[in-house]
């Protein structure tokens, strides 16, 4: 079998006909990801490859970054000053050792799905390709919409954070039909959530000014948020994101959790005890605001974030020095906040992520226990895709083994990607060459039916059908 040939990670009859007959050409619902709306509305020709794959000056590739220094690559030539060239050079060399890494089959996909460039990427190919790549981006094929519109991507949900004003997304509404595409804004109050950084006061004061009052208690926040969500929703907002480090359920009175607030916008330590008292609190009326607009909240749960604080005070976050979270009762956590949740009718359509697959059953166990609802939702409560880390072959196949085995595969959402690049719509294929693998595995030693228009119909699903009805951003 040669490298990424029509067949890769396809093991048996029914996993190629599931794959290239009903998986390979269903359209795109990107339901989350990190690409800058600006950069789509202006729809710039990229510089040259780095600038696209490693480094555009706004958003960078951690996961390329953190294989480079691994391959003895100097920071200059990773983030810092160093040449596009010479980056991609030392890219190349890292990449030739990365066998085994999915970022090896990633690239590899990218260069041939969007460049038709066959070759293994090198230290000896890259001065060819850096050539034809450079080449292929000066045309209009390779303008940001244009990527999206060529991966067959109907919609785009990126991460915005409640404060912004949403000014390129009004922008880009109005270029839709000549798109082809929706870009659609997702609420991520980031800045709310962390009250453990020391920004967290100067965080509140800007939420205050883009509402036009002083957030000073939970009441006020809670105020503000309002507004946001009637905000977002104007503007097509379906979707609200919560990333939680850590988070344990502790309960506190309003006054209470006010006292909290008061403490950390002056920048005064906060126990553990008191962090977690604010966040069941926010993330409680956080949970009735989503359930109230009918949204759908998102929890990417047990991560660590920046463990080199030398670089991190240098460089600044999401660039390459994070891990799995290892907080083992986090879904305990979450279970109790949903319990509590429950008692007020303020579940709303949920997906739950976690870094650390060892949290995969309890949480796929947990959202058993919350799927009851009188609307007809199918799996209203989800267990997100295989997350970052989890983002590989086995990753996406345990994920999918887990959900199947603990609820109703059928009706999983499926892949998103999570990703800062315009070029990372393969991993779409990729999934959905691991889903129609997984299917033909269970049909062929008899598991499920060896019924290939059935299981044809739930590939379909998954792909796209089931992200469309879920999420209902076309109505």
């Amino acid at each position: 079998m040669n490298l990424l040939d029509d067949d890769f990670l396809l093991e048996n009859k029914m996993a190629i006909n599931l794959y290239h007959k009903y998986a390979e050409n269903m359209p795109i619902i990107d339901y989350h990801c990190h690409l800058n709306p600006n950069e789509i509305y202006e729809n710039k020709n990229f510089e040259n490859i780095t600038k696209l794959w490693l480094n555009d000056g706004t958003y960078g590739d951690h996961y390329k970054w953190r294989l480079m220094r691994a391959n003895g690559v100097p920071e200059k030539l990773v983030t810092g000053d160093g040449s596009d060239y010479d980056k991609f050079i030392a890219w190349a060399g890292t990449i030739e050792k990365a066998l085994g890494n999915p970022l090896y089959e990633w690239t590899h996909l990218e260069l041939r799905r969007f460049f038709h460039i066959d070759e293994q990427l090198t230290v000896e190919s890259a001065p060819r390709i850096w050539k034809k790549a450079n080449e292929l981006l000066a045309t209009d094929a390779f303008k940001p919409r244009n990527l999206i519109k060529n991966s067959n991507v109907k919609l785009v949900t990126t991460t915005d954070d409640p404060i912004s004003d949403l000014h390129y997304h009004e922008l880009i509404a109005n270029d839709e039909a000549e798109n082809g595409f929706k870009v659609l804004p997702a609420m991520r109050p980031d800045g709310l959530i962390q009250i453990f950084k020391p920004t967290f006061g100067e965080y509140l004061q800007k939420l205050g000014a883009s509402v036009d009052f002083e957030i000073n208690t939970i009441e006020d926040i809670v105020r503000a948020m309002r507004i946001k969500f009637d905000f977002f929703k104007l503007h097509g907002g379906k979707l609200s994101d919560h990333s939680l480090l850590q988070y344990k359920y502790v309960e506190a009175s309003d006054s209470e959790v006010n006292e909290i607030i008061a403490k950390a916008m002056q920048n005064e330590a906060i126990t553990a005890d008191e962090e977690n008292a604010y966040l069941t609190k926010l993330l409680l009326e956080l949970m009735k605001l989503n359930t109230e607009y009918g949204w759908i909240m998102q929890f990417h749960i047990n991560s660590k974030r920046d463990l080199d604080l030398g670089m991190y005070n240098k460089i600044g976050p999401d660039t390459g020095y994070d891990m799995i979270g290892t907080q083992a009762d986090i879904v305990e956590g979450m279970r109790q906040l949903f319990t509590k949740a429950q008692t007020e009718n303020a579940i709303p359509k949920t997906i739950l992520y976690s870094l650390n697959p060892n949290d995969w059953m309890q949480l796929a166990t947990m959202m058993q226990s919350f799927q009851s609802n009188d609307n007809g939702d199918k799996n209203r409560i989800q267990l997100g895709a295989a997350w970052w880390f989890n983002d590989t072959a086995e990753g996406m196949e345990e994920q999918l083994r887990v959900f199947a085995q603990q609820s109703l595969l059928p009706n999983f959402i499926g892949m998103l990607t999570d990703s800062r690049s315009f070029l990372s719509y393969p991993r779409h294929e990729y999934f959905r060459r691991v889903l129609s693998n997984y299917l033909g595995k269970l049909a062929t030693t008899g598991r499920i039916p060896y019924d290939e228009e059935l299981l044809g119909q739930v590939v379909k699903d998954i792909s796209y059908n089931n992200a469309y009805d879920y999420f209902k951003f076309f109505e």
